[in-house]
Formats: structure tokens, C-alpha cells, sequence
């Protein structure tokens, strides 16, 4: 079996250490830089809390067309670059291959099986993705799994591993559990889901408030619950993505109270130790003067909001303020 990880940055160098190290399938990387060329001289170096890992990707090349095809793409670039990449994801697949996006917030294929069937303008405003790609090729992937780059081929893994996959219309088809599988016996925690949306809506809790507070404010995860006001915007983060998964009929239930309680653990999951430091994926993307995957995390929150006619005063006050912040991350690295 061939796969292929396409953006082996922080959650992208955490699965393709993994799968190379089992060594059940033929893996290859595309990436580009000094990350790709520290990969390919010396493999994807994971430090973990229990030491170090070494994975030996049998490819790392950043020009995609070089590689024969797959069965399996594992999209890790973030979201904002997904429409660029439709093309190139489409022609590696092989004809049963399938593309799986391990990515925050909602997914451009959102509204795929439903009864108003459209591509998302603020995820992929040319449509490529949607008629390049096709939902009907692609998986979703929940991520709950903390990294960093932290050197050219070098991840730090935090804490958290646990993977949720499913289909864009909700079947448990054999692909889905076919991938979930080979992540598994990787030593990856993934479990197949017939209902990837309230899986989204459950994870979104976490990243509209987290992910927004710690870019705009600087602070890892931590800080956030050491200062009052800090949390009472969290907390209020979390009732706004509560409202609006409602209005499109998904109940959060003890969700949000794990959410609530994350925020006080420095960001780990149930009952894990504390996290001490954690920066979440955008105060990352923040420090490194990348752009910030605002309109996934936040933005498409509001829209569907704005479509449903619920208000979410918190996301409003926010999203200006992560938008803007953004736009100046994007001129300074122009």
C-alpha cells in the first residue's frame, strides 16, 4: 500500500514518523525547505515525552507529481493552503485512493450529503477542492494531538493522541475503517465515526476558544486560565459554538462541560496531567509569522450562524480582531 503525507509539518510529521517507523506501507512525504531537506538527509525526528523517535520516509520530495499513485493521501497543510493543492491530491489518488484532511474547524466538504449541497467561499472560494477534488475522494480527520515543529526535521509531541475519521456523508464505508486501521496498528489513536460533524462541533469548542485567545493574547494554553477575564471570554467562546452546532441540530451535551474543564488543564485531554506551555496550532502559526486558519476555526462558525439566524456576540467580538491580526501577519511575511 502506498501513502503519502501531504504537508509534513507538525501534525503531519507526528503521523508520518509513526507509519514509517511501522512499516507496513510505502510512505512518502511532500514538503518543501529546510524541513524537506532535513527529512530526507536524516528522517523526522519525533521527541516525545518517553524519548526519541525516528522515522525514515521511504520518499521526501516537494513536487507531488514525481510520486507514483496512492491509496491514501493524509492532507496536513492547513486549511487556508487546501485550494491550492486540490489538483495535485487529485491526480496522486489512485483510482479507489481516497485523501483524508487532518485539519481544524469545519471542513470545506462541510455540506456535502445534505440537503443544500454547496462548496464553502470562505474554505474554498474558487471551488476547487469541491469540483476538483470531489468530497465523494476524501475523509475528515479530527485531531486531538498536540505538536511542534521545533528545528528543520524535527517534531515535539506534547501530549493528546487521539484521531477521529469518518466520511464526509456519515457511512462507515471499508476505506474509512481501512485507514482507521492502519493508523491504529501505528500506533496512532484512531477510531472511525459515523458522525464526523458532531465530532467537529465537539473539537471547535476547543479551537474557537483556545486556539482564538492564545494567538491573540500570546499566552499558551495555561495562561488563559489564570486570568479571569481570559477565561470568562473562553467560557464564552464555548456557549456561542454551543448555540450554533444547536441551530444546526447537533447536541453538545457533556462536550462542552470537557471543554470547559480543558481550558483549566492546560489544554489536556480528560484525565491526563495538566499541560504546562501548551501553545495550540495558531499561536504557533502566530510566533512563526504564518497565516492563521481564522475563517475554518471561526469565520465559517459565523456564517453558519448568520445562516441559521442565531446570534454568537462572542465570535463577533473576535473574529475582527483574528482577522486583522492575520492580514498583518500576511503583509509582514509578503
Amino acid at each position: 500500500m502506498k501513502v503519502c503525507i501531504f504537508g509534513a509539518g507538525a501534525v503531519g510529521g507526528y503521523l508520518a514518523t509513526k507509519l514509517a517507523i511501522a512499516g507496513e506501507v510505502t510512505l512518502s512525504v511532500v514538503a518543501r525547505g529546510a524541513h524537506a531537506e532535513a527529512m530526507s538527509r536524516q528522517g523526522i525526528r519525533l521527541r516525545t515525552p518517553s524519548g526519541e523517535l525516528v522515522g525514515h520516509p521511504v520518499c521526501v520530495t516537494d513536487t507531488p507529481a514525481q510520486l507514483p499513485q496512492q491509496d491514501i493521501v493524509l492532507v496536513t497543510v492547513k486549511v487556508g493552503a487546501q485550494p491550492a493543492v486540490a489538483r495535485a491530491v487529485r491526480e496522486m489518488l489512485s483510482p479507489e485512493g481516497c485523501a483524508v484532511f487532518a485539519s481544524n474547524g469545519v471542513p470545506w466538504w462541510w455540506k456535502y450529503a445534505t440537503d443544500h449541497p454547496a462548496s464553502l467561499p470562505l474554505l474554498d472560494p474558487a471551488g476547487e477542492l469541491w469540483n476538483t477534488l470531489t468530497p465523494a475522494r476524501a475523509l475528515g480527520c479530527v485531531v486531538y494531538s498536540a505538536n511542534e515543529v521545533v528545528a528543520p526535521g524535527v517534531v515535539r509531541h506534547l501530549g493528546n493522541n487521539r484521531w477521529v475519521l469518518g466520511e464526509p456523508d456519515g457511512t462507515i464505508t471499508p476505506r474509512l475503517a481501512a485507514v482507521a486501521a492502519l493508523l491504529s496498528r501505528a500506533g496512532v489513536n484512531a477510531v472511525a465515526s459515523a458522525d464526523l460533524r458532531t465530532e467537529i462541533w465537539a473539537k471547535l469548542l476547543r479551537n474557537a476558544s483556545i486556539n482564538s485567545l492564545c494567538a491573540l493574547t500570546r499566552l499558551a494554553v495555561d495562561g488563559l486560565a489564570e486570568d479571569p477575564d481570559l477565561l470568562a471570554q473562553a467560557q464564552a467562546l464555548i456557549a456561542d459554538i454551543e448555540v450554533v452546532a444547536r441551530s444546526q441540530g447537533v447536541e453538545l451535551g457533556s462536550h462542552v462541560a470537557a471543554a470547559r474543564e480543558q481550558l483549566t488543564r492546560g489544554g489536556a485531554e480528560g484525565g491526563a496531567p495538566p499541560v504546562k506551555g501548551l501553545r495550540p496550532s495558531m499561536l504557533q502559526d502566530v510566533l512563526a509569522g504564518r497565516p492563521l486558519e481564522v475563517e475554518a476555526i471561526v469565520g465559517q462558525v459565523q456564517a453558519l450562524a448568520r445562516e441559521a439566524g442565531v446570534d454568537c456576540p462572542a465570535i463577533d467580538a473576535v473574529l475582527p480582531l483574528l482577522r486583522g491580526l492575520d492580514r498583518g501577519l500576511r503583509v509582514r511575511a509578503g
